[in-house]
């Protein structure tokens, strides 16, 4: 299926790895990571992960909330004060002067975990507290994560917290109450608890001249379905020289590595003798946390039988219909922009990696 995406020039390149009980059950490469080049897609090719890039995140502050440091209830605005005293914003005037209306309750840290904070979807160009979430330049490369925390809190939610589930930057309040709860910076904090113990050794924010030797490049599909070469500076957001390190996106990581991962989860926080959660947590982590009658749920559901948990996706029935994407209930899973995916099945042991389908829709 993947060399013939790749023959029928769909995408330039992929590659997958699929672990079965500890065991290596698939691996293969397809295609180009960088067609420019004539690089072929290799199993230690570089990627871009983008948002698979959360559930790291989600890791690291499960790992301080098993430390006691905070309940999952808890309001964000008891340990980050901007987050005090939120409106949300509730239309406009007749002038157009928008009109915001306090919160009814807090937005809690389990809020932020499962995406119902009431942020805005970061993605969706129209309305306007996304003109000025905009204006904020919450993602200025030269923001410390505080800065850029900072800057979100004082965007107006868009709708009250808990009432409705829109992927957002919340995520990047994750990492910053890492940087809280820990002392550390989110960064250092990630490196010595989650990618050092699980030897991700190729898995980072700012690529090194060594890695981008190997990096995979990015295409854009046109309308007329041929695929362009995004710049690479365009790709690579993150630079050593700058601040900015978004618990939401950024890092680069291998096949390989992201499978440690992935196998970490599937062994229930625990790989090779490393234990980085208790089982209960990442049973926590993939069970399905969406308010009990929540209907608005974006794009979430789609063409899939899906809740969601803590940064990831949680299957919640078998497919209703042919035309929606196979998988077994339990399953859990999430992707990231350039149609990179993992997911982990724990009823039939099977952890999946798909690192490098290259090409942004």
């Amino acid at each position: 299926a993947l060399a013939g995406l790749v023959e029928s020039g769909q995408i330039v390149g992929a590659s997958a790895l699929v672990v079965q009980d500890d065991r290596e059950a698939y691996v293969g490469t397809f295609g180009m990571a960088d067609r420019e080049a004539g690089r072929p897609m290799a199993r230690d090719t570089v990627v871009l992960i983008s948002s698979m890039t959360k559930p790291l995140t989600g890791v690291a502050l499960m790992q301080l909330h098993e430390q006691g440091k905070f309940q999952l209830d808890d309001p964000v605005s008891r340990y980050l004060p901007e987050f005090a005293n939120q409106r949300v914003h509730a239309g406009e005037d007749a002038d157009g002067t928008p009109r915001l209306v306090p919160v009814q309750r807090p937005a809690t840290i389990r809020d932020l975990l499962r995406h119902t904070s009431g942020m805005l979807d970061d993605g969706d160009p129209r309305g306007p507290v996304h003109a000025l979430y905009r204006q904020a330049e919450p993602y200025d490369p030269r923001n410390t994560l505080a800065e850029q925390v900072r800057v979100l809190a004082g965007v107006p939610l868009v709708y009250q917290p808990g009432t409705r589930w829109l992927y957002s930057p919340a995520v990047e309040v994750q990492a910053r109450l890492v940087e809280v709860f820990s002392g550390q910076s989110f960064e250092a904090y990630l490196q010595q608890h989650v990618l050092d113990p699980l030897r991700m050794h190729d898995t980072r924010y700012a690529p090194r001249a060594a890695d981008r030797e190997r990096m995979a490049a990015m295409y854009q599909r046109g309308d007329d379905g041929t695929l362009s070469r995004v710049a690479d500076a365009d790709v690579l957001k993150i630079d050593i020289g700058q601040p900015l390190r978004p618990g939401s996106w950024g890092l680069v990581s291998t096949l390989d590595d992201y499978m440690r991962f992935a196998r970490m989860l599937l062994g229930g926080g625990e790989l090779d003798g490393v234990r980085l959660l208790q089982p209960a947590t990442v049973r926590l982590m993939a069970s399905d946390a969406l308010p009990a009658g929540l209907t608005d749920t974006s794009w979430l559901r789609g063409n899939q039988q899906v809740g969601f948990g803590i940064d990831v996706a949680v299957r919640t029935a078998p497919p209703a219909s042919a035309r929606e994407a196979s998988g077994e209930v339990g399953e859990f899973f999430w992707g990231g922009m350039a149609n990179t995916l993992f997911w982990v099945d724990p009823g039939n042991r099977i952890a999946d990696a798909g690192l490098a389908r290259i090409e942004r829709g």
